[in-house]
C-alpha cells in the first residue's frame, strides 16, 4: 500500500496498533473495521497485516487505509479497554487513542 493510499492527518500517513495487555476482548474494533482488526483464539484483538495475517508481536502496527480511517478512529474512541493507538508513521506521535494529546 502506498503512502497516498494510507490515511493521514494533514496528509500524513497513519498506523494503528493494539496493546493486548489492556484489551478486554469486547470485539468492538472488529465490528467497526473487520478489515483491520480481528479477535484471535486467545480472545484478544490484533491488527492485520497487508496479507490479512494477524500481527501478534507486541506493538505490531499496520497502516490505516484512508477509506477505513473513520472506522479505525471510532474503534479507538469506543474501545472499553482504551487499548487502540493510532499514530503518525513519520514521528510515531499518537493522534487518536488513550495517549493522544
Amino acid at each position: 500500500m502506498s503512502v497516498q493510499q494510507e490515511a493521514g492527518v494533514g496528509g500524513e500517513a497513519l498506523e494503528v496498533w493494539i496493546d493486548q495487555d489492556l484489551c478486554t476482548g469486547d470485539g468492538i474494533c472488529a465490528q467497526y473495521a473487520p478489515e483491520v482488526f480481528e479477535l484471535d483464539i486467545d480472545g484478544l484483538a490484533y491488527v492485520k497485516g497487508a496479507d490479512e495475517e494477524l500481527l501478534q508481536e507486541p506493538g505490531a502496527a499496520t497502516p490505516v487505509p484512508l477509506p477505513l480511517l473513520t472506522d479505525v478512529v471510532d474503534s479507538a474512541r469506543e474501545c472499553p479497554g482504551e487499548c487502540i493507538h493510532v499514530r503518525r508513521i513519520l514521528d510515531r506521535a499518537e493522534v487518536y487513542g488513550p495517549d493522544a494529546e
